[in-house]
């Protein structure tokens, strides 16, 4: 008993001030440490559900062309339809664009799921990238602005493309995410960025595309840029 007592009686021990911010720095250096690790994995995740979407997307337009003689959708993008400016150059298909469905909802029936035109890293857009300055305000994202995350290669709808008049298929651009930065690095493009800032920022975006042969690849901008340069 007296054993137990002066066990009771004795001062229990505190950590002291140095192991305390000992223990702290240790927490803050793992931290440093995990966190980016996390938020790979994370942007990892989020790239693999956009690639998935877009041969969702793929698929759904191969069902379109097999009920519609091989053709493409003749449809629209909403860079098309809420800047149809884009397409100043050219008066014959820029007249067009009002009477032309959005690409989302000619696919609906072939998909029946609108969840599948959201890309996760979707945060939305303030200028098109590839017609910096124009303006085209989508928040809290695309895809809750627009109905879609992603872009078509519109001409290939004006042109009435089949699924054989591809020259190079497997190098052509369909369909792509609307914004580089979500993907990439850096912030997205604004308005008063000088011509330095613009090219910096656009060769750390990626973009993952469709291609005519229904692949799916992630690209650089200028990669995307190469496959604009396919001719149909």
């Amino acid at each position: 008993m007296d054993s137990l007592a002066t066990l009771a009686r004795a001062p229990r021990r505190a950590f002291t001030l140095v192991e305390l911010l000992t223990v702290i720095a240790i927490i803050a250096i793992l931290a440093s440490l995990l966190f980016p690790v996390f938020a790979r994995a994370k942007a990892a995740a989020k790239k693999t559900q956009c690639i998935s979407n877009l041969r969702q997307i793929g698929d759904s337009i191969s069902l379109y062309m097999s009920d519609s003689d091989g053709i493409f959708p003749h449809a629209v993008d909403a860079s098309d339809k809420y800047d149809p400016q884009i397409w100043a150059q050219f008066p014959d298909n820029m007249a067009q664009i009002p009477y032309m469905p959005l690409l989302q909802d000619v696919l609906q029936p072939y998909l029946n799921n609108r969840e599948v035109f959201h890309c996760p890293s979707d945060t939305g857009t303030s200028i098109l990238d590839s017609h910096f300055p124009d303006p085209f305000v989508s928040s809290p994202s695309m895809f809750k602005t627009f109905g879609s995350s992603y872009f078509f290669r519109t001409e290939i709808a004006f042109r009435a493309t089949s699924d054989s008049s591809f020259q190079l298929p497997a190098e052509t651009n369909v369909l792509f995410d609307g914004a580089g930065h979500w993907h990439g690095d850096g912030r997205g493009l604004r308005s008063d960025d000088d011509g330095q800032t613009v090219f910096d920022l656009l060769h750390g975006y990626r973009y993952d595309c469709l291609f005519g042969d229904m692949h799916v690849k992630s690209l650089t901008f200028d990669q995307l840029q190469q496959a604009w340069g396919t001719k149909l």
